[in-house]
């Protein structure tokens, strides 16, 4: 008895720590700024994003070993989910004169740099 009371004690805490392996957040991003996810060595990871806004946003991946590829715009209230590969940052660009606002579900490795850029 005592040993499933301490397997079925290790398998709720084991599945209970698969909460951090995502995040979630608001991110505001000032007029003709960038905010930039993941601009450090990491793991593959997953965003869902909305845009929030009520104008167009461009998302674009940017490996640490130089380049961008793979732009996507993202209008507003518009979702989409977004693949970076291992050492690869994710940017999101708000080249309009209003602030922009984006709901962000991150999953995979979370160990994630964030920052703006002008």
């Amino acid at each position: 008895m005592k040993t499933i009371l301490v397997i079925l004690a290790t398998v709720l805490l084991l599945s209970s720590c698969s909460v951090f392996d995502s995040l979630t957040s608001n991110t505001t991003i000032k007029p003709n700024e960038s905010f930039v996810l993941g601009n450090n060595e990491h793991g593959t990871f997953k965003v869902k994003l909305k845009n929030v806004s009520n104008h167009d946003l461009k998302i674009i991946l940017a490996p640490l070993a130089g380049g961008t590829h793979s732009p996507i715009t993202v209008k507003p209230n518009e979702t989409v989910i977004v693949k970076a590969e291992r050492n690869t940052a994710l940017r999101i660009e708000n080249k309009s004169n209003e602030v922009a606002s984006v709901d962000l579900y991150v999953t995979g490795d979370t160990g994630l740099s964030m920052g703006y850029k002008n």
